[in-house]
């Protein structure tokens, strides 16, 4: 025993701080790391197999898996993009836009993923802020709230939820309602749709970053020169080259890397790359006017030249393995099939030609792809997030069928007429039967990453509570906050909301629940209602990008910084936390055990 704890102890506080440690600070896939964390405790003997193994078998995971493929039957038969397609309309003011965005966002994500749903809503936000005169980051940031805040309303609608519903049904033998956190979501909900409107000023007004490549100077673009260009031994200033419309320009390199000094008179020879910052349609003409041609490598003739590879927009994902590197010192061109034409940065002028660029997360990329590109099977899928959605399904009897297989299985499941795994089952065989979707489409919609996570957190929940830590940890908050139900509730939910800004909700619910139950327990209550609490704490993280999935895929679309999270998001944890406990206060009676 050392400081009270066993070895089994120690090796499991190790290991839970060693994991969050490298997920915090370095680009580990985060499926891996809750792999190898099991595999420490496997090894160690902190858990047996049967324990260490458990998560793979957890009934939470399994629904969690099978409900992707439900997803998938409404994705292909176009459900979602009917429903934002008719939903949106044109609202007259911020405050009628933004409610008209955030409902209908939180009702898809009470039963669907939360990023999928704002991956749709995306591309049509930026649009829809467009025909509204409105920027896209007064709208994206809540966008990605009420997704998050709507995956509370339902034991489905987000990953802790179902795993904390999981851990109970295993601790008590009694399951949850798919509708148990309904009433509490829906009054945090409305409660954060009035705060967004209310504090929208704190919301920052930035421009979108593809609107970087309608502005002088936000963006850079080379271009290279082939061997037969007809302005060949002419200078730049004659060739017309130096000033053009839109833009000017700023470097010129030649084949051998020199840098030219004078730009005015120095002479155009074959495999010069010219460097330019301006508005990229200006840039583009001139390069068809001059002959010139994506710098990707040396071009000797106009006819080596694809014409038919559209350009593309995307923007580099939090977590990208691009970021800290240039393109020119990888093999991501090549290995991709595509070529870089320009690259933007928010608010700050780019000096370099765009294959030198050390990228950051948020930075936009122009690139020249394939015609027929599929996003989602590239290797490119867990780098960039493309602008460009793919196109949009056929409305037809496919959309109808979905949706009553869908309201079939919440129906049955919120009655208790079958349970929610078997509903699970029984809709995704039904999504594949009437050919929603294939069998292809649904295998690759499962995400085989989440399903770890999630079996992986499951498990560390279990070695907190094995270990004897849960019990440590509740005696603690006990002490600190007395024996008031309601302050040790707000106390535990505090620390939840902040430790989920940092690390998956997931990991925090699982992490959480043994805590929660416990000192619920010590306290003399049912711990259903602290339960219900937690689920909604820890799935509220406002004041960071990496709080939430959803929060990386709107900060490059929004041109945002880090720090605009944290102007509205520090006020909205509190206000929601505030909200979550005087309504499950209210809903879910503090009940003394029997």
């Amino acid at each position: 025993m050392f400081l009270g704890f066993g070895l089994d102890a120690w090796i499991t506080i190790v290991t839970v701080l060693g994991m969050f440690t490298i997920l915090l600070f370095t680009k580990w896939r985060s499926d891996l790391v809750f792999l190898g964390a099991i595999g420490v405790l496997f090894v160690t003997g902190v858990l047996d197999a049967k324990d260490a193994f458990s998560g793979f078998s957890s009934t939470s995971v399994v629904t969690v898996g099978v409900l992707f493929v439900v997803v998938a039957g409404l994705m292909h038969t176009g459900v979602l993009q009917w429903i934002v397609k008719h939903l949106l309309g044109t609202p007259d003011s911020y405050a009628k836009a933004v409610t008209r965005l955030m409902l209908p966002v939180a009702m898809l994500s009470s039963f669907l993923s939360n990023t999928t749903v704002v991956t749709l809503f995306v591309s049509i936000v930026k649009m829809w802020s467009k025909k509204l005169g409105v920027s896209p980051s007064k709208l994206l940031i809540p966008l990605s709230y009420a997704s998050g805040m709507g995956g509370v309303c339902t034991l489905i609608g987000t990953p802790p939820n179902l795993i904390i519903s999981g851990l109970y049904e295993e601790k008590t033998g009694v399951a949850m309602n798919i509708l148990a956190t309904t009433i509490p979501g829906l009054f945090c909900l409305a409660v954060g749709v009035l705060s967004v409107i209310a504090m929208r000023r704190l919301l920052p007004d930035r421009k979108a970053p593809e609107s970087a490549f309608e502005s002088t100077g936000d963006y850079t673009v080379e271009l290279l020169v082939p061997s037969d260009n007809p302005y060949i031994g002419k200078t730049l200033g004659k060739a017309g080259l130096v000033h053009v419309n839109g833009g000017s320009l700023i470097k010129v390199y030649h084949f051998d890397d020199a840098q030219a000094a004078n730009l005015e008179d120095e002479f155009i020879m074959g495999g010069d790359r010219l460097v330019y910052a301006g508005q990229i349609d200006e840039i583009l003409e001139i390069a068809n006017s001059h002959q010139l041609v994506s710098a990707d490598h040396h071009i000797f003739t106009m006819s080596e030249v694809d014409k038919n590879r559209p350009l593309r927009t995307a923007y580099v994902d939090f977590g990208s393995s691009l970021i800290g590197k240039t393109i020119g010192g990888s093999s991501f061109e090549k290995d991709n099939d595509v070529i870089l034409a320009a690259v933007a940065r928010s608010g700050e002028r780019i000096d370099e030609a765009p294959r030198n660029v050390v990228l950051r997360a948020g930075d936009t990329l122009l690139l020249v792809c394939p015609k027929h590109l599929n996003v989602e099977a590239s290797a490119m899928k867990s780098d960039l997030h493309f602008f460009d959605s793919d196109d949009v399904p056929n409305i037809g009897r496919g959309t109808l069928v979905s949706t009553a297989i869908m309201i079939a299985m919440v129906t049955l499941s919120a009655f208790n007429i079958i349970p929610l795994l078997q509903c699970a089952f029984l809709a995704a065989a039904a999504m594949l039967i009437c050919r929603c979707c294939n069998m292809e489409q649904a295998m690759r919609s499962i995400n085989w990453e989440i399903l770890m996570v999630f079996a992986g957190s499951a498990v560390l929940g279990l070695a907190i509570q094995k270990t004897g830590l849960a019990e440590w940890l509740a005696n603690g908050i006990l002490d600190v906050c007395g024996t008031n139900p309601i302050v040790v509730m707000t106390a535990v939910c505090l620390v939840g909301t902040f430790v989920t800004e940092f690390i998956s909700n997931t990991a925090a619910g699982a992490m959480f629940f043994p805590i929660m139950y416990e000192a619920a327990e010590k306290l003399g209550y049912e711990p259903f209602p602290f339960l219900i609490a937690l689920m909604i704490s820890v799935s509220s993280s406002f004041a960071t990008p990496i709080g939430s999935p959803t929060h990386m895929l709107v900060y490059g679309p929004g041109g945002y910084r880090f720090s605009d999270f944290m102007r509205i998001g520090l006020l909205m944890n509190i206000i929601i936390l505030a909200a979550n406990i005087f309504i499950v206060n209210i809903v879910y009676p503090l009940t003394p055990l029997q």
